[in-house]
């Protein structure tokens, strides 16, 4: 039998404004934690703070912090699993042409260059924890845990582009293992303050294209670190290429 739809009563619209209010909030919530748990981190060290400190600055309960992290070191780091995400996505837009080391550089040099979400390394203070994270193990093994499921996306989305299962395939795995390791490594470069070499800019730039016309000098400095990391990357591989000879067995 057919149902007359005319029966049935239009259905509610949904709440949109509501909801975004909430998300919204609650992004202001897990923001302040975030910037509670770095502040103190760096005032005091890591074994001087607790989880009810970093509830108190941000002005919540612990019961609310809870409910957004696992512990003061995944707070204080969340920026950087902004970042993993940012990259993601940017991954994704990139032209489906593209090769998948290649689009993985250009996501992280449209991320690094965007103002309107912006870089967590811009924020302040996050050199020096960054910088922390090679002497503390916990703050450590969060990062690596961040890193890892950030890695994992991508591997997933480079599997996607290529039409491969990323299990069988190793191809995925290994653009992003490269890829997201000239990442780390120009990362904590700029961490322990490791300037970029400009010697090769070109002196008669217009003014904003040379990295000292720009508002955020660090922000620059690890730009042009890690197009030299990626760089050195590509001329490695090149070199190996070149010197590539066919294995022999033996006896």
């Amino acid at each position: 039998m057919k149902v007359n739809e005319d029966t049935f009563p239009d259905p509610v619209p949904a709440q949109d404004g509501v909801e975004d209010r909430r998300q919204r909030k609650a992004r202001q919530t897990r923001d302040a934690l975030a910037a509670a748990a770095l502040d103190l981190i760096l005032e005091r060290g890591l074994a001087d703070v607790t989880v009810g400190a970093v509830a108190d600055r941000a002005d919540v309960t612990r019961r609310t912090f809870s409910r957004h992290f696992v512990g003061k070191e995944d707070a204080a780091l969340d920026f950087v699993r902004g970042d993993g995400d940012r990259i993601n996505a940017l991954l994704r837009a990139r032209p489906a042409d593209e090769p998948p080391l290649l689009a993985y550089r250009r996501a992280v040099a449209d991320w690094l260059a965007d103002r309107e979400n912006p870089a967590s390394h811009i924020r302040p203070r996050m050199r020096a924890l960054l910088a922390l994270v090679d002497t503390e193990p916990a703050l450590f093994a969060a990062y690596e845990r961040i890193r890892v499921d950030a890695q994992e996306e991508s591997i997933r989305i480079i599997a996607d582009r290529l039409a491969v299962d990323d299990v069988r395939d190793l191809r995925p795995a290994v653009v992003v293992d490269a890829a997201a390791g000239v990442l780390t490594a120009a990362l904590r470069a700029w961490a322990r303050g490791i300037q970029a070499d400009h010697s090769d800019a070109d002196p008669d730039a217009h003014p904003g294209d040379r990295p000292e016309d720009h508002h955020d000098p660090d922000a620059v400095d690890l730009a042009a670190l890690v197009e030299q990391a990626y760089d050195a990357l590509m001329g490695e591989a090149a070199l190996a290429a070149s010197h590539r000879t066919t294995p022999v067995s033996g006896k």
